[in-house]
Order: structure tokens, then C-alpha cells, then sequence
């Protein structure tokens, strides 16, 4: 491109800008109001949230307490893998879990090698995607995320949000209280890649099995409507 064409650009484009100033410009921005939200599958959010969830591919829990929860993450690790081990970052929510209630033995720290299953304490939980929201670091590695065979997340209900546009409120504000961590994470689903003829493949280069477990005092009664509202693709 010759400078006299990459001139005459940039004066297009300052011409289209009318000049603007920054708070004119925010202004008409604002004035445009928030995009309408995907519509939830039901009313109630911890049901949408889990239908969500299993639209993406994920299975669904719900526990009403933390000795609950561990119950869940016992039954579910023995089901599937006939073990009761599993990687968990080090977060003090999960170390403060009664994990020898259900005989479930943690290690505390990032994935090893030869380690199927992992397990994270989302931050929060979002209906309108059915996803959760992971920061990454000690808490929780960031290779508990994305490099475990099957990755188990906790969301606490009072911690679930119906949309992305609470979910980014929510999370600018934790960042500006505790500090910006290396990474954040909306995680929607088991691993999943597809060729060129589309043929779907899960677990290609991540998780192959997702599973989600809401504490929330909502009974298992939620989990079987949002069962029968999920479809699945």
C-alpha cells in the first residue's frame, strides 16, 4: 500500500468519525441500552442453569450442603472410575470440604500425569450459557481446567448469575477487590472439536467428561425437571 492510499484511508475514517468526542461517544453508546439476553429455558434460575448445562453436553448434580456435595463427588468418582482419588486446586473452599464423610481422597495442587479426574469451586455460574467461571492460579491450575480427563466443578447457587452482562459486572468487581488473576475462564462444556465434514469429537485435547454439582437447597427435583426440559444436541 503507498502512503498517499494509506493517507487517504485514515482521512475516510476520520471523516465517518465525525470528530466525536470520548464522551459523546460513550454517550450514544449507552443511549443504545443493553442487548436483549438469549431467553432461559425456564423460570426458575438454578433450573435453567442446569438445563443449560446439559444442553452442553455436561451431567448435573445437586447437593443441599457440603457434606452433600462430597457425597456427590463420592458416588460419582466410584461409579465411573471405581476410585475415590481426585486433583483439586488449592482453594480453601475445597480444602475445608469433609472429603473423609464420603472416603473421597484429594490431592491438593495441579494435575499430574496419570491423574483422570480434577476438581474446581467456580466462581460463578452462568444460566444463560449454561458455563461456569474459573480464575486461574492456585486455587485452581489451570491445568485442572483444561488437561484433566474428567473435570468436576462446584458452583454455589447464591454464586449463580442469569446472563454474561452480570456475570462481567460480578466479575470486574471481584477482580477489583482481589486483583486481576492470570487468566479467566467461562468453561461451557466437555472438550470438543469437530473436522472438516463436521464430525463432532469430544475429548479430542481437554475433558471428555464434565460434571457440574449446584449447591443449592433446591432438591433433586430440580435436577430431574431440567432433564426433562434439556435437549441436548
Amino acid at each position: 500500500m503507498t502512503g498517499s492510499a494509506r493517507s487517504e484511508i485514515f482521512a475516510r475514517i476520520r471523516h465517518a468519525s465525525r470528530g466525536a468526542g470520548a464522551e459523546q461517544i460513550v454517550g450514544e453508546l449507552r443511549s443504545l441500552g443493553r442487548a436483549p439476553a438469549a431467553a432461559l429455558p425456564c423460570d426458575d434460575l438454578y433450573t435453567a442453569f442446569l438445563v443449560n448445562v446439559l444442553n452442553n453436553q455436561g451431567t448435573v448434580d445437586c447437593a443441599a450442603d457440603r457434606s452433600g456435595a462430597v457425597a456427590a463427588v463420592g458416588k460419582y468418582l466410584y461409579e465411573h472410575y471405581r476410585t475415590h482419588r481426585l486433583v483439586a486446586g488449592n482453594d480453601q473452599r475445597l480444602a475445608a470440604m469433609p472429603w473423609r464423610d464420603a472416603g473421597v481422597l484429594p490431592r491438593f495442587g495441579a494435575l499430574e500425569p496419570g491423574e483422570t479426574v480434577a476438581m474446581s469451586y467456580a466462581r460463578l455460574g452462568v444460566a444463560e450459557l449454561g458455563a461456569v467461571v474459573t480464575f486461574t492460579g492456585r486455587a485452581n491450575p489451570a491445568a485442572n481446567n483444561l488437561l484433566a480427563e474428567n473435570h468436576i466443578v462446584l458452583v454455589d447457587g447464591a454464586e449463580l448469575v442469569p446472563d454474561l452482562e452480570a456475570a462481567w459486572a460480578t466479575i470486574n468487581m471481584l477482580t477489583a477487590e482481589e486483583g486481576r488473576p492470570r487468566g479467566i475462564n467461562f468453561i461451557a462444556g466437555p472438550s470438543s472439536t469437530a473436522d472438516i465434514e463436521g464430525k463432532l469429537v469430544q475429548g479430542a485435547h481437554g475433558p471428555r467428561q464434565w460434571h457440574v454439582i449446584l449447591l443449592a437447597e433446591a432438591g433433586e427435583e430440580i435436577v430431574e425437571k431440567a432433564r426433562e426440559i434439556a435437549t441436548p444436541g
